[in-house]
């Protein structure tokens, strides 16, 4: 089996992969990849499928499969798969981390301290403890998030059409009604047609004032122009975001220039422990996919 590495792993990810075949990182033998692991970097469109003559099998070494044309995959009966559970935590972590940065103030503080100011007096904070969190999305990674949630004495409440329902997590079968009493709204659904656009200025309009986004889904599931409007007018007081249309995001973003936007480039499974834990996934796939072409072959 010809292995293509097309983007950056954990660096023992080759060497892991030796004993199942050629492994290689050079792109430009696409066309005798029998196997291609990518993470969001490279995109596996129509195009890029048809160079690559002896594609059987993709994995996706993350969650979202926006980057992959999947009706064409399943088209040429290529297999497609992903490590959906490994980064579940790393993801979780970066949006509370997010979450709690609002409340704390924590880069206005650093940046006053920074410019040589000390304003203990005007920073004034407020708590997570028994506020409302509303989790659009109660799969891996809201799961993950509700358990650091309920750690700080939140109350989780949570809206998804197509996952299963956390028994810890009180659920809304209704987005109006899920968002209308939230203090915080955490973003947990892929990129689909039901969730393009889908926080809009109709659905910031069902929300309390003063209201608090959080956002480490894709950059899809928001409207940019609606959410900076949002910003100025005071409706949505705070907006932290790891994801963009467009990784980077637009020079033109209207968000990059609203207010009390936090922003980080897309990060979110960027830890050193899920790397590791996407190539061990990503090696048991390999060999399962090689141990069951050889007893087909047999």
């Amino acid at each position: 089996m010809k292995i293509l590495i097309s983007d950056k792993f954990d660096p023992s990810l080759p060497q892991r992969l030796e004993p199942y075949g050629d492994v290689t990182e050079d792109k430009s033998r696409l066309p005798e990849a029998d196997i291609v692991l990518v993470r969001s970097a490279t995109k596996c469109t129509k195009e890029y499928i048809d160079q690559a003559k002896n594609l059987k099998l993709i994995i996706r070494g993350g969650v979202g499969l926006d980057n992959i044309d999947l009706a064409y995959a399943k088209e040429k009966n290529i297999i497609v798969k992903n490590t959906a559970s490994a980064s579940s935590v790393a993801v979780a972590e970066l949006a509370f981390a997010l979450m709690l940065s609002i409340p704390t103030r924590l880069i206005e503080a650093h940046e006053s301290m920074k410019a040589g100011k000390w304003e203990k007096k005007n920073l004034k904070r407020t708590e997570l403890y028994t506020k409302t969190l509303c989790l659009i999305g109660t799969g891996n990674i809201g799961s993950e998030v509700a358990k650091r949630a309920y750690a700080f004495g939140m109350k989780v409440i949570g809206y998804a059409k197509d996952t299963p329902k956390v028994r810890e997590i009180i659920m809304f079968e209704k987005l109006e009604e899920a968002v209308k009493n939230a203090d915080y709204i955490s973003l947990h659904v892929p990129a689909v047609p039901e969730t393009i656009g889908m926080i809009n200025k109709e659905t910031i309009a069902m929300m309390k004032d003063g209201v608090a986004i959080i956002n480490t889904a894709r950059g899809e599931v928001v409207n940019e122009a609606d959410m900076a409007e949002a910003l100025k007018s005071g409706k949505v007081h705070a907006y932290a975001t790891d994801v963009w249309l467009s990784d980077p995001p637009a020079k033109d973003s209207p968000l990059l220039s609203a207010p009390n936007v936090i922003m980080t480039p897309h990060i979110g499974a960027n830890s050193k422990e899920n790397l590791l834990r996407i190539s061990d996934i990503v090696v048991n796939m390999v060999r399962d996919y090689i141990e069951m072409v050889k007893h087909i072959q047999f």
